[in-house]
C-alpha cells in the first residue's frame, strides 16, 4: 500500500499500529484498565513500563488509514493532518523516560473508541537513550542497542508514531483568559525545524536537558560535557585517542572530572579503572565532601572505591577557567599551587584554574588531557510564542499538583521541563526516577482529563538511589531498608537487575536480560580458567 505522507527530508516518521490486550481494573477510582504487568511502587523507579512487539515497517500503512497525511497550505508552510479529526490529538515532545513512558502509558490503557488519542512523539534522536548506563558503555560492559535501542524497535506493534525532528517553536492556543482557534478544541501548534506544523488537543512537555557547560571560560571550548548519547561517543573517541598517544610511555594520562555529584563521582569511578595504572583521574567538587546529598551508605561506599583507585580529589573548590597550556600565563605564580603533570612537556595538555569556593586566596592550577564537566544543565524548552508559559528563572515550566502547566489546561509538563515541589516545598530533583513516575501520572491524568473526570495529584516516591563504581562494583541504599546499603558485587547485581526491570518494553528486557545473562557467564568462565591457570603455574 502507499504511503499517505510526505515529510521534509529532515524529517522522518516512523508510524505504527497495535491492538488492545487484556485488562485490570484499578480501585474505585474509576480509571481507565491497564495491560501492563508491573504497579507503581517497581524497586527504585515505579511505574508501568511499556510493551515492545514485531515490527512494522516504518511508511507502511496499515487498513485502518491510521497514517497521517501532509498539506500543502499557501505559501510554503506544511501542515500535518491527523488521521482522523475525532479522536483527541496528543502531542509528546521528547523520548527520554518522561515521554517514551508516557507514550508506553497512554498505549497501555483502555479507551472508549472515539476517545482513543492519536499520539505523536517527537525527539531528535533515532534512538531512546537509558541514560543512567550511560557509563557502561565507557567501561565496554553494555553494548549500544541495549541501553539505546531505536524508537522503530520499541514501539512496534503500537498506534504511537514517531517523528525524528526538532521542535523549533511552540503557538499555545489554551492560554486562560485568550480566544481559542477557530478549530475547537485545539491546544495550539507544534513548529518544527523541517518546517512541517502539527496542530495538538494536548501536549506534554518532557524535553529533557542538556549539559551546561559555557559556565566559566574556556568550558564550551575544551571540557566534554556527559549527558547524551553522543557525548558517550565523543568521551570513548577521545579516550581511545589518548590510549594511543600514550601506549608505552611513562606519561599518565590526566583525566579531570569536574563536579562530585553523582554523574561526577560515577564518571571518575568508570574511567579509572578504565585507566587504571595508564591514567590519573582528578575529581573536582565545590563542596567539602563527594556526594552531599546522597545516603550516607552511597557516599561511604564510593568513598573507599575512590580511594582504592587512587582518585584524586579537591573538594571546596570550583573550576574558574580552562585554557590550553600553550596560552596559559600567570603574573600571580606565588599565589598558586600548581599540580603540573606534563603541561611542560605537552602543550596540547589543558590547564584548569581552581578557586576556593569558599572565598579563600590559595588557587591551584591541574594540567589534564581530558575534562569531563558534569555541573550544570539546562532545559530545552522551545520557543515559546509570545512567552505566554510560566517559566521560572532556571527555564522549567511550573505547573500544578496533577503535573499541568499554570494557567494552561491542556498542556503538561514533566522531568527536566517541568518545576514541581513536593509537599515540603522543596524542589523535585531531575533524575530518572522523578520523570518516570511522572509519566505514569502524565498518562493517567491525560486520561482522566480526555473523559473528563477528576486528576490525580502527583505524589513523588523515594524509592532509594542507585550508582555505578565500575564493572563489578555499585551502590544500592533502597529507601524502604532504613540503614541497609548493597556495595561491591552484590549492589552491582542488585543495581543491574533493577534497571533491567524498567527498560521500556517486555520484548527488549528479555533481549536484554538473555544478553546480559550471557556476558555473565562467559565472564565467570573465563574467571575460573585464570583461577585454574594461575593455581596450575605454581610450583
Amino acid at each position: 500500500m502507499l504511503v499517505h505522507a510526505t515529510l521534509p527530508a529532515s524529517a522522518s516518521l516512523i508510524t505504527f499500529n497495535g491492538t488492545s490486550g487484556g485488562a485490570r481494573q484499578w480501585g474505585k477510582l474509576f480509571f481507565p484498565v491497564s495491560r501492563t504487568k508491573f504497579g507503581t511502587n517497581s524497586f527504585l523507579f515505579g511505574g508501568i513500563p511499556g510493551r515492545g512487539l514485531p515490527i512494522i515497517v516504518p511508511g507502511a500503512s496499515q487498513s485502518n488509514g491510521s497514517v497521517g497525511e501532509v498539506s500543502e497550505d499557501e505559501g510554503t508552510r506544511r501542515t500535518y493532518v491527523w488521521p482522523n479529526d475525532k479522536n483527541p490529538r496528543v502531542c509528546i515532545l521528547g523520548g527520554g523516560f518522561g515521554g517514551l513512558y508516557t507514550a508506553l502509558r497512554l498505549e497501555s490503557l483502555e479507551w472508549a473508541r472515539d476517545k482513543k488519542p492519536q499520539i505523536l512523539l517527537f525527539d531528535q534522536s533515532e534512538r531512546f537513550v537509558f541514560k543512567p548506563m550511560l557509563y557502561e558503555l565507557l567501561s565496554g560492559e553494555v553494548d549500544v542497542w541495549e541501553i539505546a535501542p531505536r524508537f522503530s524497535d520499541l514501539l512496534g506493534n503500537t498506534s504511537v508514531q514517531f517523528f525524528q525532528d526538532r521542535v523549533k517553536l511552540l503557538h499555545t492556543y489554551d492560554y486562560e483568559g485568550m480566544n481559542a482557534s477557530t478549530r475547537s478544541g485545539c491546544g495550539g501548534a507544534v513548529h518544527l525545524e523541517s518546517g512541517l506544523v502539527v496542530e495538538y488537543d494536548w501536549l506534554v512537555l518532557a524535553l529533557g536537558a542538556a549539559g551546561k557547560v559555557d559556565l566559566v571560560p574556556g568550558a564550551a571550548e575544551f571540557a566534554f560535557p556527559f549527558s547524551t548519547l553522543e557525548d558517550a561517543y565523543m568521551v570513548e573517541k577521545r579516550l581511545r585517542e589518548l590510549e594511543r598517544k600514550y601506549f608505552g610511555k611513562d606519561t599518565p594520562i590526566v583525566v579531570a572530572v569536574v563536579g562530585c555529584g553523582y554523574a561526577g563521582v560515577e564518571l571518575a569511578a568508570t574511567v579509572s579503572e578504565r585507566l587504571k595504572d595508564k591514567g590519573v583521574v582528578h575529581a573536582i567538587g565545590r563542596d567539602t565532601t563527594i556526594l552531599p546529598t546522597a545516603p550516607p551508605g552511597n557516599r561511604e561506599a564510593a568513598l573507599k572505591v575512590l580511594s582504592s583507585r587512587k582518585i584524586q580529589l579537591s573538594l571546596g573548590y570550583s573550576v574558574r577557567s580552562i585554557t590550553k597550556a600553550s596560552e596559559y600565563r600567570t603574573s600571580d605564580s606565588d599565589a598558586r599551587t600548581t599540580n603540573n603533570l606534563g603541561a611542560a612537556q605537552d602543550p596540547d595538555r589543558l590547564v584548569l584554574e581552581l578557586w576556593p569556593f569558599d572565598g579563600g586566596s590559595q588557587v591551584q592550577t591541574l594540567d589534564a588531557d581530558l575534562v569531563l564537566w558534569t555541573v550544570g544543565s539546562k532545559p530545552l524548552l522551545p520557543q515559546i510564542e509570545r512567552n505566554w508559559l510560566p517559566l521560572i528563572e532556571q527555564g522549567q515550566a511550573e505547573t500544578d499538583e496533577t503535573l499541568r502547566v499554570k494557567g494552561h489546561p491542556r498542556i503538561f509538563a514533566i522531568g527536566d521541563s517541568s518545576a514541581l515541589r513536593d509537599s515540603s516545598g522543596r524542589r523535585l530533583p531531575a533524575t530518572a526516577q522523578v520523570a518516570f513516575q511522572q509519566a505514569d501520572f502524565a498518562g493517567w491524568n491525560l486520561w482522566a482529563a480526555i473523559n473528563n473526570r477528576h486528576l490525580l495529584p502527583f505524589r513523588f516516591q523515594n524509592l532509594g538511589e542507585m550508582m555505578t563504581l565500575g564493572r563489578s562494583d555499585a551502590a544500592v541504599t533502597p529507601s524502604f531498608l532504613e540503614g541497609l546499603t548493597l556495595e561491591g558485587p552484590v549492589g552491582h547485581t542488585a543495581r543491574k537487575i533493577a534497571y533491567l526491570a524498567r527498560l521500556p518494553t517486555d520484548e527488549h528486557r528479555l533481549k536484554v536480560g538473555i544478553s546480559w545473562l550471557m556476558k555473565s557467564a562467559v565472564d565467570s568462565v573465563a574467571s575460573l580458567q585464570s583461577t585454574l591457570a594461575e593455581v596450575l603455574s605454581r610450583p
